[in-house]
């Protein structure tokens, strides 16, 4: 028998999800790619990329580290929802493509756009990505794999990766005993012809069934950078031991591995004792996607969020009305427009060639982006009660997901001294920054520049978080002033640059409330 009528519930959430957020008006993007934009965002908003995402995470990949004859394999089986959720990310060119078609702008709107869908297949798509700009420290082996790792064909398996119609690519770099000190490996390599063999283990190694991977491993002049293969040219399995699958927080659709490897072929990048520098760059683009990344987890909370409280009626009156949640909704989303400000910018100045704005910017946008995003994501749940709690409403799993970039790619401190070295050794890239900064003029914008000027030449290592905040707040009021609505600017600078600045989502009510939410009116 029914016992009760089900009512005052939401809906279930669909809708375009490019087409419906106000914040990518700051990308200022072409027609060619608003088109592309447009028909990726209704899938991205369906009811079926959901259930990939949700398929993808309640089945995690399994290893197989031998097959029934007892042969070694090191294979890792995924769900195929984890290879439908592949084949879009590939099928729009958000891995390797704009390194041989240009738009990074473009590509980092798509890659945020579908992100937002499920985030561990954005792994080794954004590690695609970011190993080009490295591999050509080494132009004869960028022109025998930079046109695969662009192409837009998802060919998943091991095979030799020049009988492939598309690869992707991975990376193993850190070790027990060092994690972000890589100079503390100890994996070695030894000349042997035209290539060198590897030996040692890999604490992580992200996404190990990719075709290609970059390995740091000490050579005999020092720390270098190798291209591993999972399969050799004539075909034969490069010794490629996984050893286990990480039991992670998150990230639970992803395969994240410890390897071994036992005499393995790699092939040098950037010469020997270039390690570090060579993969500079690399790095660079992971960073800016841990930014595009956790922004994208900002905006599929806050659209929770957001839809929980049109729907959702309390003592008599919607949600959406009610004075104390309406503050908070404000906050949250200003958080998630100057989110997206940033990866736009630093986007737009990797299609200018702007390496030393990019340099610095990308590294200050992904300690606060990164650092804002857990409690973002926990108050925006928090907006759904009790039904935020369950797996049903995919919060738990944006939550598990939330601090995930703060960690990868250089951990808060690790990032914050790279600010500090960048702001002391690096003047162009400050400069640059700085610039950008005069470019928004408001009285408030110019005394946190002012302050944050005086800090430059004095802050010490105890100092350098405050720095990376300042630096990324100051840059993300000073683009939401040219390019937000004024509402939206307004709030943030009232928040997030008020001496002392409002930490908390609703602590401080701020102003512009109606018009900020009318701004993000689905």
């Amino acid at each position: 028998m029914a016992t009760h009528e089900v009512f005052n519930v939401p809906p279930p959430l669909t809708g375009n999800a490019f087409t419906s957020d106000p914040s990518l008006r700051l990308a200022d993007l072409g027609e060619t790619d608003i088109k592309s934009l447009v028909a990726l965002g209704e899938l991205a908003g369906s009811e079926q990329a959901a259930e990939w995402g949700r398929l993808a995470n309640s089945y995690p990949p399994v290893l197989h580290t031998h097959d029934r004859y007892g042969h070694r394999i090191d294979e890792v089986e995924f769900h195929p929802a984890w290879h439908s959720l592949m084949t879009v990310a590939v099928e729009n060119g958000m891995h390797g493509t704009p390194w041989r078609d240009g738009g990074h702008l473009a590509r980092a709107a798509k890659f945020y756009v579908w992100a937002q869908v499920e985030a561990g297949h954005g792994c080794p798509v954004s590690m695609t990505y970011a190993v080009v700009p490295a591999l050509r420290h080494t132009p004869q082996l960028a022109a025998l794999y930079e046109s695969l790792l662009a192409a837009t064909s998802y060919d998943f398996g091991l095979r030799a990766p020049l009988s492939k119609a598309g690869l992707l690519a991975g990376m193993a770099m850190t070790e027990k005993q060092g994690g972000s000190d890589v100079r503390a490996n100890t994996t070695r390599a030894v000349p042997a012809g035209d290539h060198h063999l590897i030996t040692g283990h890999k604490w992580f190694c992200s996404a190990p069934m990719c075709d290609l991977f970059l390995v740091l491993a000490q050579a005999p002049e020092g720390l270098s950078c190798f291209l591993v293969p999972r399969v050799l040219p004539d075909g034969a399995r490069n010794p490629f031991l996984i050893q286990r699958l990480k039991d992670k927080l998150g990230n639970r659709s992803n395969a994240s591995s410890e390897v071994e490897f036992d005499g393995t072929a790699g092939w040098l990048i950037g010469g020997e004792g270039a390690g570090v520098r060579t993969i500079i760059d690399m790095v660079t683009m992971t960073r800016l996607d841990c930014v595009i990344g956790s922004a994208a987890g900002q905006r599929a909370a806050l659209r929770q969020a957001l839809h929980h409280a049109r729907h959702r009626s309390v003592f008599g009156r919607p949600l959406i009305t009610q004075p104390l949640m309406r503050e908070v909704l404000a906050d949250l989303a200003v958080d998630q427009a100057a989110s997206t400000a940033l990866w736009t910018r630093i986007a737009r100045g990797v299609d200018a060639g702007e390496t030393p704005l990019v340099r610095l910017a990308v590294a200050a946008a992904k300690f606060w982006v990164c650092k804002r995003t857990p409690a973002l994501v926990a108050e925006a749940l928090e907006c759904l009660g009790g039904n935020g709690y369950v797996e049903d409403s995919q919060m738990p799993r944006l939550f598990r997901e939330s601090p995930l970039n703060g960690i990868w790619e250089g951990s808060g401190n690790v990032i914050a001294l790279d600010v500090l070295r960048a702001v002391r050794r690096d003047p162009d890239s400050t400069a640059a920054v700085l610039a950008e900064l005069e470019t928004g003029a408001d009285s408030r914008l110019g005394a946190a520049v002012t302050r944050l000027r005086a800090t430059l030449d004095g802050t010490d290592e105890r100092g350098a978080r405050s720095l990376a905040s300042g630096l990324a707040r100051c840059l993300a009021a000073s683009l939401l002033i040219q390019h937000a609505p004024g509402a939206v600017a307004d709030r943030f600078l009232a928040q997030r640059l008020a001496e002392p600045a409002s930490s908390g989502y609703g602590e401080s009510p701020g102003p512009a409330t109606d018009a900020v939410l009318a701004e993000f009116a689905d």
